[in-house]
């Protein structure tokens, strides 16, 4: 990585002076024009690489400019930092010091992850980071110990889910910039949660970006189903990859993140001997080495590739763990009978064991959704390299009406869901809500201003939900009540069964950081089904837990369970979860098998020690 002299952008020197760097390869000259505070147009430098620069003595936090390029015409700052006009407006410079409090803090190790996902202008009312970091002192009470931030990125107009951003460098206007930005990470460290944020490395949104006319940023070689391809591995391509890798040291340098969320990262289209991911992994881990800070990568993908996960030596890319949408997916269809669009993969039960026992479902089986067949083995893969989820952004927001589980699903099912997903040997993530069964929607908004795009989006929309086979008129994405219609009703938390259900979860959480076999992401572990019900063990020196999770109606069920005193720690039928009543017993010595009599839809965890 480059020293604060040469990164790109406007950066603010230790003297004082004011340094830009842009990359500009096919324009013979380039002007940087200041428009505020006064007015003033200085050429630049050109340099080796196609890079120009100017360094000046005076120009004060605050100043906008932009640059001019052989075209005459004026562009923003394409490492610009801040935005506060919006994507067709100046680009600001800002002041990149900033009063950290979380001296003390290095990180958590990724094993203690319980994530939460939010969007920040849904989570609050008022839609911005500082309203979102009231919030963190309740999500440290529930247990969570790091936040996911759906995409900052500067996106055009005030609603959108952050994946159209245009500026990967600048904190969107409308949450409240880089500032407010900082202050949630420090306010998060401050109660020991980590921030995870979602970076898009794969497209740029369509409209208000100008990185094409600085520079081959992308490549007609590719595309995406957003658009042209980001060029990874073309000509010209090492200068490219030079501003996503200092995008990503930005944000754990400058902002304190501890970990990124890599977008789809099936769709980087990159042939090179030394992918540009290998090439991140490197920079990133090698950053946190040398500055005592456990930082992360976090690939979403939808592949069921290994090789991101797996470490260099055995021809990995040297990632820390990936989305598993097979886990989701696996779960989702056994909740609610649903066999749409990519769900028609799923709906038995032997796949959930599947994913306790290896992670990925597809593992080289043929797909019907697909057509062909797709994925590799994880056998092997630790837990600890998963990241599972009962919903998500895409999970929820691409429905054509964004129902989340908690109006699809009953309330001993959405119990079922939560057992399921936060008692796995695997790193759990929440969507924000879930855990009090919000009802509210969420779905996919956008404030372009093209009109042919917005035209666009709405048609390509109605595309994707005919292959799902819903009938109905989906919501106007452009139409701001659909966003309104998307916020989060905070209140319901202090509601039955709402409130219930957000004990339920704290407990869940409880649970998991307390039992040693649940607390040891390396715990042995297998999972096998009898008829609808699947049972775990995991077991770690002399604990173990047994965790049944049925998926049918009211059952009794004979267990092969290993001999010794076992206590019942939770049952999701209990009266105390708004249940029936538990028929389980508190207590119970095996002599190598038992019978139990289990509630329908319900979880059961037993421990015992030896």
């Amino acid at each position: 990585m480059n020293s604060n002299e040469s990164q790109i952008g406007a950066i603010r020197l230790p003297d004082g002076k004011c340094a830009f760097l842009v990359w500009a390869p096919f324009s013979k000259k380039a002007a940087l024009h200041v428009v505020k505070p006064r007015e003033k147009l200085m050429p630049l430098a050109a340099g080796d690489f196609g890079y120009h620069q100017v360094i000046l003595d005076e120009l004060a936090v605050g100043s906008q400019y932009f640059y001019r390029l052989d075209d005459g015409r004026d562009h923003p700052d394409p490492a610009s930092r801040f935005q506060p006009s919006g994507v067709h407006g100046p680009s600001q410079v800002t002041m990149d010091s900033y009063d950290w409090q979380d001296c003390d803090w290095s990180g958590l190790e990724l094993k203690d992850y319980i994530i939460y996902e939010l969007h920040i202008g849904t989570f609050t009312p008022e839609g911005t980071l500082a309203t979102a970091s009231a919030h963190l002192e309740e999500l440290h009470d529930l247990g969570v110990t790091a936040v996911e931030l759906m995409p900052l990125a500067q996106f055009p107009g005030a609603r959108n889910w952050g994946y159209d951003g245009v500026y990967p460098f600048a904190v969107q206007n409308s949450y409240g910039g880089p500032e407010a930005l900082r202050a949630f990470v420090n306010k998060a460290h401050g109660l020991r949660i980590a921030v995870v944020l979602d970076v898009v490395y794969n497209h740029l949104g369509p409209e208000g970006g100008c990185l094409g006319q600085f520079g081959p940023y992308f490549t007609d070689r590719f595309r995406t189903p957003w658009g042209p391809a980001v060029n990874f591995d073309g000509p010209f391509s090492d200068e490219v990859r030079r501003y996503f890798l200092e995008n990503a040291e930005y944000w754990v340098r400058d902002f304190h993140v501890d970990a990124l969320r890599l977008d789809a990262v099936q769709t980087i289209c990159d042939l090179s001997a030394r992918p540009f991911l290998r090439q991140l992994a490197d920079a990133i881990h090698g950053w946190g080495n040398g500055h005592g800070r456990k930082v992360f990568l976090i690939p979403e993908s939808d592949a069921n590739d290994p090789k991101l996960v797996n470490p260099p030596g055995l021809g990995g890319l040297g990632l820390d763990a990936v989305w598993n949408d097979d886990f989701h997916h696996s779960l989702h269809t056994l909740l609610t009978g649903e066999r749409q669009g990519y769900y028609l993969d799923y709906g038995y039960v032997g796949q959930l064991a599947k994913a306790f026992n290896e992670g990925f479902v597809y593992t080289g089986e043929y797909s019907r959704y697909r057509a062909c067949r797709y994925g590799a083995s994880s056998r092997g893969v630790p837990s600890s390299k998963f990241v599972v989820f009962s919903q998500n952004h895409d999970q929820v927001g691409n429905r054509m009406v964004g129902e989340r589980l908690g109006t699809i699903a009953s309330f001993e099912r959405l119990k079922l869901a939560a057992a399921v997903t936060l008692l796995s040997p695997f790193i759990p993530l929440l969507f924000m809500g879930e855990e009090y069964a919000e009802v509210a929607p969420f779905l996919y908004f956008v404030s372009h201003e093209d009109k042919m795009l917005i035209d666009k989006v709405r048609k390509g929309r109605e595309e994707e939900f005919r292959k799902f086979g819903w009938k109905g008129e989906p919501h106007d994405p452009q139409d701001e009540a659909t966003f309104r219609a998307s916020k989060l009703n905070l209140n319901l938390k202090t509601r039955e069964p709402h409130r219930t259900l957000l004990a339920f979860y704290a407990t869940l959480i409880r649970m998991r950081r307390k039992l040693p076999s649940m607390t040891n992401m390396g715990a042995s572990k297998e999972a096998s089904v009898s008829g609808k019900i699947i049972c775990v063990r995991r077991w770690h020196d002399h604990d173990e837990i047994l965790t049944i999770y049925n998926f049918g109606g009211n059952d009794t069920i004979s267990l092969r369970i290993n001999s010794g005193s076992w206590v019942r720690e939770l049952d999701s039928a209990e009266v105390r979860w708004r249940g029936k009543g538990s028929a389980v017993p508190p207590s119970l010595e095996s002599l190598g098998e038992t019978s139990l009599e289990l509630a329908e839809s319900s979880a059961v965890v037993f421990s015992r020690s030896f």
